[in-house]
C-alpha cells in the first residue's frame, strides 16, 4: 500500500471502550492499543501471583476482542498490542478461547521474551538508571521486563498474524513494527525509524492527540464522541494525524504539539530500542481540517541496550478522604488531619510499633499542590487526604480504625468519610536498568510454531557527540518590558511524568513570543515555581531544551515526585496537571505585545 492507517484506539489499561469499534468502523488498516503504563506492570505481576492466567489486559479480551471479533474478521482490520502484560500466552488462550465460542477465527501470534526475572542477580550489579540507587532486594521485586522494540512485531506480521500480542516493548514500536512491516525498512533507515516512532509516540495515548487534555480545552468539541487518532503513514515516514469524520475532538499544529512533547525528557535523545530519536526539527503543517502532517525528525543509530522496568514492593500505604465543609473549611481540615496522624502514632508507640515512615495532607480545593503559588484562601468546602506509609502491616490496624472518628469529634462540618473508605495497598516502586539487547532472547510463537526473533538494529551504535544541539534562540531585553501577562496568554503546554521526575513542553503561540518566554522561563525561575514539588527530593535539578522546529522549549524537573506512580502519596503523580501549574507563571512582554 501507498499509505497505512493506523489507529491509536486505547491509551491505558482503563481506556474508553468505544474507540476500537469508532476506528473499526472509520476503515483503519490497522489498531493499536497501549495497556502497559510503567505502574501497570507491578498489578499485572500481583495478578498473575494470585492466578497464573491472568497478568494480562481482560479490558483487551472481554471487551475489545469480544466486542469487535465479527466486525474484525468482516473488516480485515488487524491489532497490535501489549495487552499481553506479564503473560502474553494467558491472553492468547483467553482470545482462543472466546474466538472459539463466537465461531470466528484469526491468525494470533504473540511475542514473549520480555520478562528477565531470572536474571536478577546479573542486573542486581547495576544501580537505578538515573539516580544511582542500589538495586531492591531480590525478594521484593514483583515484575522485571525489557521494553522491546519493533522487530518481532514486523516478524510476527510478516508470518501472517491478523493480531500480534506482545509484553513489555517500548509503547511507539507497536506502531512501528507495523511500518517496518509494510515498508520494510531497514535497520540503518534511521530518519524513517525515527519517524515511524514519532507516530507511535503521538498515536499511543488515544485522544490525548485528538484535543484530549489540550490547553484551549473550550475550543474542543464534542467530548462525549472525541475522535481517537488515526496516522496515514507513507513510505518515506511522513505521516498525517486525523480522526474518524464526524467525531468529536480537535486536530491542530497546536493539539499535536502537545503531545509530541509529552513525557519527553530531552527531545534529542528519545532513546528507543531502535533508535535513538531527534524531535528538534519537526515540523508541523496544517493540510486540512482536523489533518495535520507531520515531517523532520531525525533519527540515530541506536545504543544496543534495552532498557529494563523493575518493579518492586516497598511496604504499604493508605490514604483516607474526608470532606469538610463551612467557614475556614480548608484550616479544620488541616487540623482535624494533623489530629488524626497525631493519635495514630502515639497508638502506634502504645503498641511498640514505629511511626509511619512517611504522611503527607492534602487539603483538595485549597490549590494544595500549588504550594507557595495557591490563590485559594477564603474556601468553604473541601475534601482532606491523609496518606500514610509504613513497612508493617499490621501499623494500619489503628489507622483505618480512627480516620472516621472526627465525624463526631473534630472539625465543625465534617460531613464524613467521602466515597470509600480507606484500604491498605502496596508501595510498588519502580527500578531501571539495562540490558545488552543481544543477550535478551526473544520469540514470535504463531501457529503452534516459535522462533527467535532477531534484534532489529544490528549496526552502529549511538554516538552522543554527534548530536548537534540547536543554539540558544534569544531571550528578550525584559527591561524593557511594562506588563505582565500569564504564560497561558503566551503558550500552549503539556506535562506528563517521567519516574520521579516530569516534563512541561512549552509551545508559543506566536513566533514572537517565543524570546519573551524564554527571559522569563529560565531553568532557575522554572526551579523557583515548583519548588514545593522538590519536597524530600536529594537532586533537584530543571533542564531547559530548546525546540526550534516546534517553537517550544522543553522543560524536565528532575526528582520531583515524591517517588512517582504507585510510590508517591501525591494528588498528582502523574504529573497531569504540572502545565497547568507553570501556565499561571507571570511573564513581562511590551504593552503592545500584550
Amino acid at each position: 500500500m501507498n499509505t497505512i492507517r493506523i489507529g491509536g484506539a486505547c491509551a491505558f489499561f482503563g481506556d474508553s471502550s468505544v474507540a476500537p469499534t469508532q476506528l473499526i468502523a472509520a476503515g483503519v488498516d490497522y489498531l493499536i492499543l497501549d495497556y502497559l503504563a510503567e505502574a501497570t506492570m507491578s498489578s499485572l505481576g500481583a495478578m498473575r501471583r494470585h492466578r497464573a492466567n491472568l497478568g494480562y489486559a481482560t479490558d483487551f479480551t472481554e471487551w475489545v476482542w469480544k466486542d469487535n471479533l465479527s466486525e474484525l474478521k468482516r473488516t480485515g482490520t488487524k491489532i497490535v498490542t501489549n495487552a499481553g502484560g506479564v503473560n502474553p500466552r494467558a491472553c492468547l488462550e483467553r482470545m482462543e478461547k472466546i474466538a472459539a465460542e463466537a465461531g470466528v477465527s484469526l491468525r494470533i501470534a504473540i511475542v514473549e521474551g520480555d520478562e528477565v526475572l531470572d536474571r536478577l542477580d546479573e542486573l542486581s550489579a547495576q544501580g537505578e538508571l538515573i539516580t544511582g540507587a542500589p538495586f531492591p532486594a531480590k525478594d521484593k521485586v514483583v515484575t522485571a521486563n525489557a521494553y522491546l522494540g519493533a522487530g518481532p512485531i514486523a516478524r510476527a506480521l510478516a508470518l501472517g498474524a491478523d493480531v500480534v500480542i506482545t509484553g513489555r516493548c517500548v509503547d511507539s514500536a507497536l506502531t512501528l513494527g507495523i511500518l517496518v512491516h509494510e515498508f520494510g525498512w531497514k535497520e540503518t533507515d534511521y530518519d524513517k525509524l525515527s519517524q515511524g516512532s514519532l507516530a507511535g509516540h503521538v498515536i499511543e495515548c488515544g485522544a490525548q492527540a485528538t484535543g484530549g487534555l489540550f490547553t484551549d480545552w473550550r475550543e474542543v468539541p464534542d467530548w462525549a464522541n472525541i475522535g481517537y487518532p488515526i496516522i496515514e503513514c507513507t513510505a518515506d515516514g511522513t505521516f498525517t494525524v486525523t480522526k474518524p469524520d464526524g467525531s468529536g475532538g480537535l486536530v491542530t499544529p497546536a493539539v499535536v504539539a502537545e503531545q509530541i512533547l509529552y513525557e519527553v525528557g530531552d527531545p534529542q535523545g528519545y532513546m528507543l530500542p531502535d533508535v535513538v530519536c531527534d524531535f528538534t526539527e519537526v515540523k508541523l503543517e496544517q493540510v486540512g481540517p482536523d489533518r495535520v502532517r507531520v515531517t523532520g525528525s531525525k533519527g540515530y543509530p541506536p545504543t544496543g541496550q534495552y532498557k529494563v522496568c523493575v518493579t518492586w514492593a516497598d511496604g504499604f500505604r493508605a490514604m483516607g478522604f474526608m470532606a469538610v465543609v463551612g467557614r475556614e473549611a480548608a484550616q479544620k481540615a488541616q487540623r482535624q488531619a494533623e489530629a488524626v496522624l497525631e493519635r495514630v502514632n502515639a497508638m502506634l508507640r502504645a503498641r511498640n510499633i514505629g511511626p509511619f515512615r512517611t504522611s503527607r495532607i492534602e487539603v483538595i480545593g485549597s490549590e494544595a499542590t500549588y504550594g507557595a503559588n495557591a490563590r485559594a484562601h477564603d474556601v468553604r468546602e473541601v475534601v482532606y487526604k491523609l496518606g500514610v506509609e509504613h513497612e508493617d502491616q499490621a501499623a494500619f490496624a489503628p489507622f483505618l480504625r480512627e480516620f472516621d472518628s472526627p465525624t463526631t469529634s473534630m472539625a465543625v462540618g465534617t460531613a464524613g468519610w467521602f466515597g470509600a473508605r480507606a484500604e491498605v495497598k502496596p508501595v510498588m516502586r519502580v527500578f531501571s536498568v539495562t540490558a545488552p539487547a543481544g543477550t535478551v532472547p526473544v520469540t514470535v510463537t504463531f501457529e503452534g510454531k516459535s522462533e527467535t526473533a532477531t534484534y532489529l538494529a544490528n549496526g552502529a551504535r549511538f554516538d552522543p557527540a554527534a548530536v548537534v544541539r540547536p543554539p540558544e534562540g534569544e531571550s528578550a531585553d525584559a527591561s524593557t518590558a511594562t506588563r505582565e501577562v500569564p504564560l497561558i496568554d503566551l503558550a500552549w503546554a503539556r506535562s506528563g511524568d517521567k519516574g520521579d521526575a516530569f516534563n512541561v513542553g512549552v509551545i508559543a503561540r506566536k513566533p514572537e513570543y517565543l524570546p519573551w518566554i524564554r527571559a522569563a522561563l529560565s531553568e532557575e525561575a522554572v526551579k523557583a515555581w515548583f519548588a514545593h514539588e522538590f519536597e524530600g527530593a536529594q537532586k533537584p535539578a530543571v533542564l531547559r531544551y530548546e525546540v526550534p522546529g516546534l517553537g517550544a522549549l522543553n522543560f524536565h524537573v528532575l526528582d520531583s515526585l515524591g517517588g512517582g506512580q504507585f510510590a508517591s502519596l501525591r494528588l498528582d503523580p502523574l504529573a497531569k496537571g504540572k502545565a497547568q501549574q507553570l501556565l499561571d507563571i507571570p511573564v513581562t512582554v511590551p504593552e503592545g505585545l500584550a
